[in-house]
């Protein structure tokens, strides 16, 4: 059964960096393109960015210039560096797998940004 936890949010100061992560199990990682999503207002899911199978990587523009995506295959994991923080990018962070019509998301993990 295909399952992505995600971890590693937490407060943090604004300009600070962050690290979470996304692992997965029952799945074939390699193979699936990774997102990062993050929850907006009226709940809904705004893009931040994702990482293909073939570690093609594209950016929302509002994140790009501050946040990465790696993925680390042979842990079954996807990161998200995030870097010069600001409080506008509190909110919960989900990670999805997608592979054609397979489709599957984590729970998410909150990141709040505050001093």
């Amino acid at each position: 059964q295909a399952q992505l936890v995600e971890s590693g949010g937490g407060l943090v100061q604004p300009g600070g960096s962050l690290r979470i992560s996304c692992a997965s199990t029952g799945i074939v990682f390699s193979t699936y393109t990774m997102t990062w999503y993050r929850q907006a207002t009226g709940n809904r899911r705004e893009l931040v960015g994702y990482i293909t199978s073939a570690g093609i990587t594209n950016y929302a523009d509002s994140v790009k210039g501050r946040f990465t995506i790696f993925r680390d295959n042979a842990k079954n994991t996807v990161y998200l560096q995030m870097n010069s923080l600001k409080p506008e990018d509190t909110t919960v962070y989900v990670c999805n797998a997608r592979r054609g019509v397979l489709d599957y998301w984590g729970q998410g993990t909150q990141v709040t940004v505050s001093s």
